[in-house]
């Protein structure tokens, strides 16, 4: 049987509450706070749950409940508050130091079992929670460590940093091939189509990560396969039709491949995510061959690129408040967005018919 402790000054309330639950538990009891931190000090481990009575001589309800957070027991005992009063403001202290429940005076023998039971049940689950969680966490933690371990060594292998040159290489080469059309643009219409150009090459530690995810084996074959964002690309357009206009003319190009495009400006993701995603094949140049390497272009507006970063910072934290409510407002920013996008295209093209 679980052993609960009741601890009140009073002895007719001690003996109710001990009528009322000992055939479901084993049942201490004190007659002050003094006796009940000594015989919680002697039996923490086997306590299953503490009722207890506020208002004592010497040492008090309170003082026992100080007395429990600063050694740690409010973790592993919950504590049932032994009440004749309603006070609201008493209540709210009690649950703000970590009460799980209270029993009030005079005791009804179905309440005081219904509430104790719960009480324990709840706070077993709960600390069973807990410790799952921290044994998610451990092997988590241990994951992450393999995995950085891993990388780092795939990093060191002489054909994975032979990879990651070619991407670098297919990089720049698209780079080239953008700012070579920028001049050619802004020659034609006498404007630049687009702001500035952001690359980056994923980090060994993600490429491994993506691949466990994928459930594959971490070989250059299924990375130059199964990854096409290694190497990546954002161009930063001023306005939606600069996007389709520059992506059209780069696929003009014979030796740039189009393997696959998502189009999210005329398709949006249901979050309001816009972008025109290419993953491309290109053509890299080394001193013995001439090889076909894969990268993903991306291609946003100005305002779809704050609103990306924004909602980006927004998924990878975890300790945010109101994520629905954020997620809308993102939502509603991304539609707005849109419309502001179209307007200012079409008072650019009401400019340009004005020359």
């Amino acid at each position: 049987m679980q052993k609960i402790l009741v601890v009140d000054d009073a002895e007719m309330n001690r003996e109710l509450l001990r009528e009322i639950l000992e055939t479901d538990y084993e049942v201490e009891m004190a007659g002050n706070g003094e006796q009940a931190l000594q015989k919680l000090r002697e039996c923490q481990d086997e306590t299953a749950a503490l009722l207890l009575d506020l208002h004592m001589p010497d040492v008090d309800g309170f003082d026992v409940i100080t007395c429990m957070r600063e050694n740690g027991w409010m973790d592993d005992i919950p504590v049932l508050i032994i009440s004749g009063e309603n006070a609201v403001e008493v209540e709210n202290r009690c649950f703000e130091l970590g009460v799980a429940d209270f029993i009030h005076k005079p005791f009804v023998d179905s309440i005081v079992k219904n509430r104790v039971r719960n009480t324990i049940e709840l706070f077993n689950c709960k600390n069973q929670l807990e410790k799952k969680i921290e044994r998610q966490s451990a092997a988590l933690k241990k994951q992450e460590q393999i995995i950085r371990i891993q990388a780092e060594q795939l990093s060191t292998a002489e054909a994975f940093s032979r990879l990651m040159m070619e991407y670098r290489s297919a990089i720049m080469e698209v780079e080239t091939r953008l700012k070579v059309l920028n001049a050619v643009f802004s020659e034609q219409y006498k404007r630049n189509p687009f702001e500035s150009i952001k690359s980056r090459l994923k980090k060994p530690e993600s490429i491994y990560k993506k691949l466990v995810r994928k459930d594959l084996p971490v070989t250059i074959e299924n990375i130059k396969e199964c990854i096409a964002d290694v190497a990546g690309l954002r161009v930063i357009c001023s306005f939606p039709d600069d996007i389709y206009r520059l992506a059209e003319l780069l696929l003009k190009q014979d030796d740039i491949i189009l393997l696959k495009e998502k189009d999210y400006i005329r398709t949006p993701k249901t979050n309001g995510y816009r972008s025109l995603h290419l993953i491309l094949s290109v053509p890299v140049f080394l001193p013995d061959e001439k090889k076909y390497v894969k990268a993903e272009v991306q291609f946003r507006t100005i305002a779809m690129d704050f609103w990306a970063s924004l909602e980006h910072k927004l998924k990878y934290k975890k300790d945010i408040d109101n994520t629905e409510e954020i997620e809308k407002q993102l939502k509603a920013c991304a539609d707005s967005i849109e419309a502001l996008d179209y307007q200012m295209q079409e008072i650019r093209d009401k400019i340009d018919r004005k020359k």
